[in-house]
């Protein structure tokens, strides 16, 4: 078989159009092949989403030649704050807290929202002639063979490429279809997604509140703006999420408290069910798993895209080293450099958030103590904030180029 392009992304989200960019910089042909409308996706308004990006994050898109764009768009993350709880009550006394100034690289990240990210990512695409982007279109089959893979197309169109990458979300149907299975578990929990605009400046400072339930997590955006992402038990999100807006934000007042006075909705609302899912493998014969089809983790650190935009680095860096070296770039041999590379870090990360969420949603009063003195002696140890800091930016794991902010 004579594949049509070297590598044929399934998922045009945003870890698929990263991966695309940074394979296209290094040489390769790719075609992306996005089942929503991408010009429809890419001239949206302002919904309320938007992504926490690590400074490793930040310094990928850089490399990709995206960041002088959206750094205008951006909100730098200058601190963090976080704070026990009890649903009704606001936020306790601050117990942790971590500023830019702690470390030498600036700023620990950048909020920006979806909208901004995918529309830097859609022109970027149309503007490099090595990329193909198929919008509208939904891979329904795929097959591998010894020198190449196909898809098929649900308009019944049949493509070809040398590698295959499956960017198709947490329940990935191409994984499903290669035979990898999944583990992991329901936090009985869901995510409650939103923008606020509020009376006073949020100075750039991020803020985690542990309450009982589930974490609220409120992140600045630019102007007097933050997007939230508040974890409630189930039954409790979803009739919250039936409530009009006056309703639910007289729930989500008490819990938000008034430090930065009156609050307002701003865009539209979503409601995600948490849990944690992980791919038994992130490949497979002629295939790679990326992004939310590698794995699903809890939203408690805002880690999501920053772990997809890692095996974005990853994968892009192992595809494009082979193929300078003259490899199959598909081989058993190459794809499990990609995944020796992810796989551990994955895992670590992922059970560290499932970790500090059960750590964190209980009333428990002697896991109330325990985790008081350990954040306690997190911020009495400078060595030691210092460490977490840079986890947050990213920076301590042995990175990809890409995430060091060098083209591959």
């Amino acid at each position: 078989m004579v594949a049509d392009t070297d590598i044929l992304i399934i998922g045009g989200g945003l870890n698929g159009p990263a991966l695309a960019l940074a394979l296209a910089q290094g040489g390769l042909r790719v075609t992306v092949v996005d089942a929503r409308p991408a010009q429809a996706r890419g001239e949206a308004g302002f919904d309320g989403r938007a992504y926490a990006l690590a400074l490793a994050s930040v310094r990928a898109l850089s490399a990709l030649g995206l960041w002088v764009d959206l750094a205008p768009k951006a909100q730098p993350i200058l601190g963090i704050r976080a704070s026990q709880g009890q649903a009704g009550q606001g936020a306790f006394p601050l117990f942790l807290g971590f500023d830019h100034s702690e470390i030498e690289e600036g700023p620990m990240g950048q909020m920006i929202e979806d909208r901004h990210l995918y529309r830097a990512f859609l022109s970027a695409m149309e503007a490099d002639e090595r990329i193909t982007l198929i919008s509208g279109a939904r891979v329904v089959g795929h097959s591998a063979g010894a020198t190449a893979a196909e898809v098929l197309l649900d308009d019944g169109r049949r493509l070809s490429a040398r590698l295959l990458v499956a960017c198709d979300g947490r329940d990935s149907p191409t994984a499903a279809r290669a035979g990898i299975r999944r583990w992991g578990w329901d936090y009985g929990q869901t995510a409650l997604v939103c923008a606020l605009a509020h009376e006073r400046p949020h100075d750039g400072i991020a803020h985690q509140f542990f309450m009982p339930p589930g974490p609220l997590a409120i992140l600045p955006l630019p102007g007097n703006r933050c997007s939230i992402v508040w974890s409630e038990a189930s039954a409790s999100a979803e009739a919250i999420q039936r409530l009009d807006d006056t309703g639910y934000l007289a729930v989500l007042r008490p819990r938000f408290g008034d430090f930065l006075g009156e609050i307002r909705l701003e865009g539209a609302r979503f409601a995600y069910p948490l849990k944690l899912t992980i791919a038994e493998r992130f490949i497979a014969e002629r295939l790679a798993l990326v992004g939310d089809a590698a794995h699903g983790v809890h939203p408690i650190a805002g880690q999501g895209l920053n772990l997809g935009l890692r095996d974005v680095a990853a994968l892009a860096e192992v595809v494009i080293e082979a193929a300078r070296r003259g490899e199959d770039i598909a081989s058993p041999l190459v794809l499990e450099r990609y995944q020796q590379w992810r796989r551990f870090d994955t895992v670590k990360m992922a059970l560290g958030m499932d970790a500090v969420n059960r750590l964190f949603s209980n009333a428990n009063p002697v896991l109330e103590l325990a985790r008081g003195l350990g954040l306690g002696a997190v911020n009495a140890l400078p060595g030691l904030r210092r460490f977490f800091i840079r986890e947050a930016a990213g920076l301590n794991a042995a990175e990809p180029r890409l995430l060091q902010g060098r083209a591959i």
